[in-house]
């Protein structure tokens, strides 16, 4: 599961490298994540290792590189 999350980790790091700030939904299709657990776990580990902003207006949230 770690290599999964770190992989999918990189995905993420290499789309918002590539498009800037976007939200979860487009974030989660530019990346190729299948599930929205995989997304919110990769996302989980790269703001533990704190390179992401994340913010939410409304029920939008929006991650962007720090």
């Amino acid at each position: 599961m770690t290599e999964i999350i770190g992989t999918n980790a990189g995905a993420i790091w290499t789309a918002l490298t590539e498009n800037g700030a976007m939200n979860t939904k487009d974030l989660k299709k530019a990346a190729k994540i299948k599930t929205d657990k995989d997304l919110y776990l990769a996302m989980g580990w790269l703001l533990r290792e704190d390179k992401l902003t994340v913010e939410e207006e409304g029920k939008v949230i929006t991650v962007s590189l720090k």
